[in-house]
């Protein structure tokens, strides 16, 4: 028999994170690091920079192109050290590891397609295309699962470093995962699903630390986590969530200890948790001129402000590029039929287009990218952050001293939504 319940259809929509100690995370991190240091003493440097972490082991490959001269060795320690790893336990140290770099001078043959005599010319990094994504779940226009899960491990690091710590058993290695159950319409309806896995000490027998570390997510981190949101998803924390924590048991060895960390694996976690699309290019340990990672800022800068306009509750914006040509070959937007506006998808791109610099060196200037913003960038998301201004301090290997404000997330800004309005008569 046919009832209203079988007509109203429900999904779930999973998404994750991990913590900045995670090992790909540590090696995106670093990376970053690497980056800052290079575009604080030379805003024209070109760099692409991998890293490698494993037991006791930090190794650093890449292409550079720049004036500045860095102490790799330092900067890494320094990044290992803030994250966490910093007892002998842990088999990953920073004061102890190796760290063995590999990088090397960037292939003119790239160069040349990048660098030219009018910067306005500047073509792109490299060929690719390159998504953003906006929707109304949250009151940062990104999906909630992602954004739940982002806020469990940055509350679980916080909780880590308070003196004294509620929970003084954590080490840096952790992850999550959090399942929405949506209606029909898309709208989320109740949380199934909470996974916690976080690295800890060997504090007590198995089982006993199996049901203290349960007990704290259950009693501390979740009611912190829920604090933070709006009436709207509290909502959805019911009694009957399904929680797992540390299912496979026992978590003592955790961070590069535990498993291989790499530059750029973590590519979902870091844009929308498997929402909208991606175009396969990773972030971390590239300069800006490489549209892999400053398209991506656009086309999430684009996404947001028409969102945040009015003109569509949901969005996929594409922009793609070849090598060495300035202009893209694509733009494109999808609003999954949620469109305000009195046209079609292809019409809405042509109306927004003159709106958005989308040319590399347009977007470098636009959201100030030749400065060092990227460390921060490199765990818990590059969409969804909060814009801020911070002041920075680099010491070169000579000893000398720069110290800069910075404005960090800027393509989280909102400074485009009237612009966007009187585009499309909004």
């Amino acid at each position: 028999m046919l009832t209203l319940a079988n007509l109203i259809m429900s999904y779930f929509f999973t998404s994750e994170s991990v913590s900045e100690g995670h090992p790909d995370k540590v090696a995106d991190q670093i990376s970053d690091a690497l980056i800052d240091q290079f575009l604080a003493f030379d805003p024209t440097s070109k760099v692409a920079c991998e890293t490698l972490v494993t037991t006791g082991q930090v190794i650093l490959a890449g292409e550079v192109k720049s004036s500045a001269y860095l102490d790799v060795q330092s900067i890494a320690r320094q990044v290992i050290s803030r994250i966490g790893y910093t007892k002998s336990d842990y088999m990953f140290e920073a004061q102890s590891c190796g760290v063995l770099s590999a990088i090397h001078e960037q292939s003119k043959d790239i160069n040349q397609g990048v660098e030219r005599a009018n910067p306005e010319d500047q073509g792109a990094g490299d060929q690719g295309m390159m998504f953003g994504y906006a929707c109304r779940e949250t009151e940062n226009f990104m999906p909630l699962p992602l954004d739940l899960s982002h806020r469990l491990l940055k509350e679980l690091a916080d909780i880590r470093r308070e003196s004294p710590s509620p929970m003084p058993y954590l080490r840096p290695d952790s992850k999550s995962q959090v399942t929405i159950q949506y209606a029909d319409d898309n709208t989320p309806e109740r949380i199934e699903a909470i996974v916690v896995s976080t690295q800890h000490d060997d504090f007590d027998s198995e089982a006993a630390m199996l049901t203290k570390i349960r007990q704290d997510v259950k009693d501390i981190l979740i009611p912190r986590v829920k604090a933070q949101m709006g009436s709207n998803v509290q909502a959805l924390f019911g009694d009957d969530i399904e929680l797992h924590v540390n299912p496979t048991g026992i978590f003592v060895i955790g961070g590069p200890h535990g498993d291989t960390g790499l530059t750029g694996r973590k590519i979902i976690v870091d844009t929308y948790g498997g929402r909208g699309a991606h175009g396969g290019g990773a972030f971390s340990g590239k300069d800006p001129s490489k549209v892999d990672r400053s398209a991506a800022y656009a086309s999430r800068y684009i996404a947001k402000n028409l969102v945040a306009a009015g003109a569509c509750d949901e969005v996929l914006v594409q922009l793609a590029y070849a090598i060495g040509v300035a202009e893209p070959v694509g733009f494109y937007v999808n609003t999954y039929g949620t469109s305000r506006v009195d046209m079609n998808d292809g019409e809405l791109a042509e109306a927004i287009r003159p709106l958005f610099p989308t040319k590399p060196y347009f977007i470098e200037q636009k959201f100030n990218l030749r400065t060092p913003i990227y460390e921060e960038t490199a765990a818990y998301g590059h969409m969804g952050r909060e814009p801020q201004t911070k002041s920075k301090t680099f010491v070169s290997p000579e000893g000398r001293e720069v110290t800069m404000t910075v404005e960090l997330f800027p393509w989280e800004k909102l400074d485009s939504v009237d612009a966007v309005k009187e585009a499309l008569g909004l």
